[in-house]
């Protein structure tokens, strides 16, 4: 989840698409190119403005959902824990069939309306951190009654009211605190906000999302380490060491009729498959009684019958609507902490759109168009506080990679994607399977996404100069801050005492969000230490992000408003920044 990261290493068509293709945009310096452009796999089977058949739309629609798959259902089972939701696998279910309904929605409010290149939107981990930031505050801290299975009635009206009532302070935060995005996106402001921000404040924000939630992975993982470990070497095995073999599968078409055609299963799909397979073992084990039957034993939470009959009883229609917990309420504290994440998304946002543009066949995104972009996100983040997520949106990189995998950039196919999250979220027996994956297993997920994210941020630091001191302190003590200050915080939870609650509380989730520490040092200190650009790294990233604002027939095709809507030829919207008319001008 990383600004601008490509997909260096996939060099071969996921599919075999024989049909038409159009050149991807390479860079200006030919002799600097990626790897992935190089001979043939500079080709793209459908850019960014083409229709492919409705059945490829269906199949490559049904794999970026699955593409998604890990980062959308970690979302609701890490905040089932701040919730006080561990044991209560129907209400989970409604979450995870809530941010599947929303994250559909805003997908195809982002495709339509935003930035318009194919990227899906989904939860996002820049929320995550101060959600659960808040959720550990004294007066919000889960019932010792409600981490015991045996005392918990998930029916009754008393644990009803624990949850919900903690669940409608984060939707009313992240409500206010998508206002936010929503003025920053549509006024322009981002192009400001992006010139005072380099690698060195990103890689210690992005970074410390992922060392923030260790957590919560290690108690997860910790329940059956021989699972966990299992399911993280399946996902190692199946994303690198089988990343490049080919499954041959019989395919029809008018032209070949039925023939086979090769699909690399295992870089598409390897979360998908490491899950299940290991979700798999876990079912036998547990039909065989080889996973021990009582709850004091070591790797009972292995088991896949903890949550009962909780597909049965899940509904087989549900419908997600706003305010389904009850009128959101607002904590002052809990709005700041959603801010430091909500600008950290947009800085994601704006490399994605780059990374997006270049792997779709499109022309650098003008600013009217990510200024709209950004602007629909803090839209989509008001609706998923609205529904109930518990969390906002965001675009999905490792969508952006699957566009570099597939050769196929068509924004029809994440249209296709949208509608299908919305029909997931509807059905409730979906989101109830999920819930049934046994705790080791999603603790193995963790351990390979979180070190991913964390590792995403670090390479951020390959824009600045890293043989330089100036540097080497700048991003070391933001990380190490970012570290020791939400430790100490937690270890102390009474030190903050200005006599003003309100202001106890703001500092006391500013603080514990290592994600704001270390970005909060990061930027102060790279925008005071004196350094030139390019040992910032300002320079080269900057060029990594090259905007080019001339509109060209190609760009107004792919970045101009939908259904025609044309504002070219009144004089006055040339000063709106999310109109094509005044993009040029804005940020």
């Amino acid at each position: 989840m990383a600004p601008e990261r490509d997909t260096n290493g996939h060099d071969n068509h996921a599919f075999s698409l024989e049909t038409r293709f159009c050149d991807l945009p390479g860079p200006k310096n030919k002799d600097n190119q990626d790897s992935f452009v190089d001979g043939d796999s500079n080709k793209l089977a459908y850019c960014v403005t083409d229709v492919p058949p409705w059945y490829l739309c269906i199949i490559l629609g049904i794999q970026h959902c699955l593409t998604a798959f890990g980062g959308i259902i970690a979302i609701p089972l890490i905040l089932s824990q701040g919730l006080c939701l561990q044991h209560d696998g129907v209400s989970q279910s409604h979450l995870i069939s809530t941010i599947f309904f929303v994250s559909g929605i805003c997908t195809l409010l982002q495709v339509t309306f935003g930035v318009r290149l194919p990227i899906l939107q989904g939860g996002t981990f820049t929320l995550l951190a101060p959600s659960m930031a808040m959720l550990s505050m004294p007066e919000w801290r889960c019932p010792d009654w409600t981490q015991n299975a045996s005392l918990v009635n998930t029916s009754s009206a008393e644990f009803t009211e624990v949850w919900q009532s903690r669940m409608r302070v984060l939707q009313g935060s992240i409500m206010v605190g998508s206002l936010l995005q929503v003025f920053v996106g549509f006024s322009g402001l981002i192009g400001l906000l992006m010139r005072f921000i380099g690698p060195l404040t990103i890689a210690p924000t992005i970074s410390l999302i992922g060392l923030s939630l260790f957590d919560s992975a290690g108690t997860s993982a910790g329940n059956h380490w021989g699972i966990s470990s299992m399911t993280t070497a399946l996902i190692i095995l199946f994303s690198q060491y089988l990343r490049q073999v080919p499954v041959p599968f019989p395919m029809y078409n008018r032209d070949k009729r039925w023939h086979t055609s090769c699909v690399y299963v295992f870089q598409i799909l390897s979360i998908l498959l490491g899950i299940t397979l290991s979700w798999l073992i876990c079912y036998i084990l547990t039909i065989c009684d080889v996973l021990p039957a009582d709850p004091e034993q070591y790797g009972y939470l292995a088991r896949t019958d903890l949550k009962g009959d909780v597909v049965g009883q899940a509904p087989w229609l549900n419908f997600p609507y706003p305010g389904q917990w009850g009128s959101p309420t607002v904590s002052l504290a809990g709005v700041v902490g959603i801010f430091a994440g909500v600008i950290s998304s947009m800085i994601e946002s704006v490399g994605d759109y780059h990374a997006c543009a270049r792997l779709s066949g499109a022309p650098p995104p003008p600013k009217h168009a990510i200024n709209r972009g950004i602007g629909i996100e803090g839209i989509g983040c008001l609706l998923a506080g609205a529904w109930g997520t518990g969390n906002g949106t965001t675009s999905y990189s490792e969508n952006v990679g699957a566009l570099g995998i597939t050769k196929v950039g068509s924004r029809m196919v994440i249209v296709a994607s949208g509608v299908l999250m919305i029909v997931m979220g509807m059905f409730g027996k979906v989101g109830a399977v999920f819930t049934t994956i046994p705790s080791p297993v999603i603790g193995g997920m963790f351990m390979v996404m979180f070190g991913v994210i964390t590792a995403a941020g670090v390479s951020n630091l390959q824009y600045a100069d890293m043989n330089s001191s100036r540097n080497i302190l700048i991003f070391g003590f933001s990380m190490f801050s970012g570290l020791v200050i939400p430790n100490w915080i937690l270890k102390n939870p009474n030190a903050i005492a200005t006599g003003v609650v309100e202001l106890d509380q703001m500092l006391q989730v500013l603080l514990t969000t290592g994600m704001f520490v270390g970005g909060f040092f990061g930027f102060v200190l790279d925008n005071t230490i004196p350094g030139s650009k390019q040992e910032r790294g300002i320079l080269a990233w900057n060029k990594s992000h090259e905007e080019d604002s001339t509109n060209t027939l190609e760009s107004g095709e792919v970045y101009d408003l939908p259904f025609g809507i044309s504002v070219s030829s009144s004089s006055w919207l040339r000063y709106i920044p999310f109109c094509p008319a005044g993009g040029s001008n804005s940020g």
